[in-house]
């Protein structure tokens, strides 16, 4: 026990010494009109560097994010079947579709799935 505490000790001290390091020896940046602008051969801008997008297109992508992380979910699962008890892997199986249903229906109801508006 005591070995474990002088282990969560020393570490904390180690990263809170190296932290502080970092704060002092740090290269401070002074934020200004010139250097934040971007740079186009020496002249001003001639549009904004930031051009907003559609919000469509985020919420497609995040949904596809979740679609792929769901896929991750899902395919250990039918490899899983053969070792592991048919019970509990029926539960576990009905339990994640049970959610991503859930969470399909959410969606739905929200209007994130009608692409044009």
């Amino acid at each position: 026990m005591n070995m474990v505490l002088l282990f969560i000790m020393t570490t904390s001290m180690m990263s809170l010494l190296i932290l502080t390091m970092i704060n002092i020896l740090k290269k401070k940046s002074i934020l200004d009109k010139q250097k934040m602008s971007p740079f186009e051969c020496g002249f001003n801008p001639m549009s904004f560097s930031r051009i907003p997008f559609s919000i469509h297109f985020f919420i497609i992508s995040v949904l596809f994010l979740i679609f792929d992380i769901e896929i991750i979910i899902i395919l250990p699962m039918i490899i899983t079947m053969k070792s592991s008890m048919l019970m509990t892997w029926m539960l576990t199986s009905t339990m994640v579709i049970l959610i991503l249903l859930m969470g399909l229906y959410h969606e739905w109801n929200n209007g994130l799935l009608n692409w044009t508006k």
